[in-house]
């Protein structure tokens, strides 16, 4: 069975090795038949700090790695892109 991936938002990155991260999803109302988006927030194990609060990443289901982590960060989700001193 493969692991399920959802895409998310950092919330916080104030512990070691872990991020908060929001993942949103629309979901129709059963009554009034609009879309409505609700959240939910992972702990995610993010091995060198890398992610900041406000980056886009991708989470992936693992082992549990604490009580709470049952995440880890992509490599390929970090959008923190710095451009190299010399380029002009």
């Amino acid at each position: 069975m493969p692991k399920r991936v959802l895409q998310g938002v950092v919330t916080s990155d104030a512990c070691d090795k872990t991020v908060i991260v929001r993942v949103e999803r629309r979901v129709m109302h059963p009554v009034y038949k609009k879309f409505i988006t609700r959240s939910k927030k992972y702990a995610a194990h993010d091995e060198n700090n890398v992610h900041k609060a406000g980056d886009t990443v991708r989470i992936e289901e693992s082992r549990p790695i604490s009580k709470r982590k049952r995440w880890v960060v992509l490599a390929e989700g970090a959008t923190t892109s710095a451009a190299p001193a010399g380029a002009a």
